[in-house]
């Protein structure tokens, strides 16, 4: 199901990864998420509408004292470097983002208080007592039916969590119960796919318990408003994160001024294991706040490596960095998204990382296009033949398949399924090879028949430029490649082109229909779009 087109966020698309937690420089599964939120963000600014990508670093908690105490370092300095790693990473990734907001800004205070203090005023939060299993790597209390023997938490399974016996104020959850399964019954695409729905679902059936917005004995995080003994629990100063993200640089810090533009964010995208924070916690408190709730939350899947669940212990993470730097972001951008639906779990193998961006963009749409510009250097000098899309034949096949892509590869783009967009695209091309090698117009062109020549040129040369259309947002390098040799000056890199937004809406029409390739229009000369992987 796609995201719900309202009045609200009619022209504005507003979308946010998780707030990172700073134990350590990003994995995977953090570049995993953001990747898919660039490319969603990039879609829609292709679509005309004005986007708020928002990112950032969940940097409080008891976890990042103990981690920079173990390390020598104040726990400031270790979330300055690391997150500087987010950021750096993000820029090798190519990922656009507008917002990049941290929890130790002191902005981010102002607002969390104002927040707090409307829960506060609506006697949301009371004083009790915390006994319980505590997993630091969580920040979370585990109920004993959901630990692993020996008390390990079945997310971090190689820790044992801690027994705590603790004074701490707490969040009135139970309170919302009902409220909370009628929003799930109401509004059905409040949390997707619908696996993770199902999850909540039964999770909440369960019956809700009040849970702590508090810790004792802990230095690293904002004092509670009225109560400096306590500190904020570090999920109920993260989640607000999103909000602070919102507010313009010159901004005043209120909480009124952070969602007048942009709350709520379209979509929140998320790994499933943070899933009840966001679908169950970050909802209630909104509803204590008496504020708009948030509008979606899409929980994606775990990434394995070669079948196997990754970690220090087994010898086979997957260092981003390295990934990235070896094969380039593009080849990351598109196995990641082409080869995983966005919802499921998902494994990397790296020879088969190689095999399908030799397949798909090496050979499949590289050689398509390289191959039919010298035919076009050959046989029409160079340029688009003098023709029209209207003027290729409504039988040919390609004209066919392209003229129903464009809707197809958006309302992929919209349910995030990715996967199905990249599918589509690669089958037009797939289609556009074996189109040239049946139609053979170099036997025509010997023939003397240069009509047919020029439509089969035309109609190859449309479909690539279609194809690379479609999957900019996803390889934004490539595109603009493909672009620069059919004769195009178009940067898909570019968010400050200086155009209206009805420029830009107009642009994306013309540019997803297929048929609409320039005639006479200079063409590059042929070069390799994509390097083969070794």
């Amino acid at each position: 199901m796609s995201y719900i087109e309202s009045e609200h966020n009619k022209n504005r698309f507003s979308i946010a990864t998780p707030l990172y937690y700073v134990n350590d420089l990003p994995h995977i599964g953090s570049a995993y998420t953001t990747m898919a939120v660039d490319v969603l963000g990039r879609f829609e600014r292709l679509r005309g509408k004005s986007v708020l990508t928002i990112t950032g670093t969940d940097e409080h908690g008891q976890k990042i004292q103990r981690t920079a105490e173990a390390a020598g370092s104040t726990p400031q300095e270790h979330c300055d470097r690391v997150a500087a790693g987010f950021e750096e990473l993000w820029h090798k990734l190519n990922i656009h983002y507008d917002r990049f907001i941290r929890t130790t800004d002191p902005r981010h205070e102002h607002v969390v208080n104002a927040f707090f203090q409307r829960v506060w005023d609506n006697g949301d939060i009371y004083l009790g007592r915390q006994q319980g299993w505590y997993c630091v790597s969580c920040e979370e209390f585990k109920e004993e039916r959901d630990l692993l023997e020996g008390h390990h938490c079945p997310i971090h399974s190689n820790r044992e969590a801690e027994w705590r016996d603790e004074e701490n104020y707490f969040f009135r959850l139970s309170k919302y119960q009902s409220q909370l399964e009628a929003l799930y019954r109401d509004r059905p695409d409040f949390i997707q796919p619908e696996s993770r729905r199902n999850e909540v679902l039964s999770f909440v059936e369960r019956g809700l318990q009040d849970f702590s917005v508090s810790r004792v004995n802990l230095d690293w995080g904002f004092p509670v408003p009225g109560d400096p003994s306590h500190t904020l629990y570090v999920w109920f100063d993260a989640l607000l994160g999103y909000v602070t993200a919102l507010l313009d640089p010159d901004d005043e810090p209120t909480l009124e001024n952070a969602i007048a533009k942009w709350w709520p964010i379209t979509i929140h995208a998320i790994g499933k294991d943070i899933l009840r924070f966001h679908a169950v916690y970050w909802p209630a408190m909104w509803m204590s706040a008496g504020l708009p709730l948030p509008n979606k939350v899409f929980g994606h899947g775990f990434l394995t490596k070669d079948g196997q669940k990754m970690g220090k212990s087994l010898g086979n993470t997957l260092n981003p960095f390295e990934l990235v730097d070896r094969y380039g972001s593009d080849a990351v951008r598109y196995y990641f998204l082409k080869e995983i639906e966005f919802g499921r779990d998902g494994d990397f193998n790296e020879t088969r990382f190689k095999n399908i961006l030799n397949a798909d963009l090496a050979n499949d749409l590289g050689n398509l296009l390289n191959r039919t510009l010298k035919m076009a250097h050959k046989y029409c000098q160079g340029v688009v033949p003098d023709l029209s899309g209207a003027e290729i034949p409504d039988d040919c096949p390609l004209k066919v398949a392209g003229s129903s892509l464009g809707e197809e590869a958006i309302a992929a783009y919209e349910s995030l399924r990715f996967d199905r967009a990249c599918e589509a695209v690669l089958a037009l091309v797939r289609m556009g090879n074996k189109y040239i090698d049946d139609r053979a117009p170099w036997k025509l062109y010997k023939q003397g028949e240069q009509q047919a020549v020029e439509q089969i040129l035309y109609s190859v040369l449309e479909s690539v430029r279609l194809a690379a259309y479609l999957l900019a947002p996803i390889v934004p390098n490539t595109s603009t490649e493909i672009y620069r040799q059919l004769g195009y000056s178009i940067d898909f890199n570019d968010r400050n082109s200086g155009k209206t937004l009805r420029d830009v809406k107009e642009s994306f029409t013309v540019h997803v229909r297929w048929g609409t390739l320039p005639n006479r229009q200079t063409l590059g000369q042929p070069q390799p779009v994509f390097s083969r992987l070794e």
